[in-house]
């Protein structure tokens, strides 16, 4: 196995882990690590342009929540409360 490969097993070890932890709010994954799951399907998106198979944001969206985005905002987004948003704007003040 060589590294591509060793890296994209880790990949979507990562994101079947994030699907399971719906419970997880992307708010506090960015207050805890500076990115969400909006960032790694942001991050596919690059990858994809960059080798020549470019995927839409929906798409790359999809990829990582594992259905659509706002099907995945109904049933798991709860509002951030005001001490998450306090909290996230501290902590990217910090970046």
């Amino acid at each position: 196995m060589d590294r591509t490969e060793l890296e994209a097993a880790a990949f979507r070890r990562l994101i079947a882990h994030l699907r399971e932890r719906s419970d997880v709010q992307n708010i506090d994954l960015m207050i805890l690590a500076g990115f969400c799951r909006n960032c790694l399907a942001n991050w596919y998106q690059e990858a994809s342009d960059s080798l020549g198979t470019p995927v839409s944001k929906d798409e790359a969206r999809e990829a990582v929540y594992g259905m659509p985005f706002a099907e995945w905002k109904a049933k798991y987004q709860r509002e951030a409360t005001p001490e998450q948003l306090a909290a996230f704007e501290a902590a990217q003040a910090k970046h």
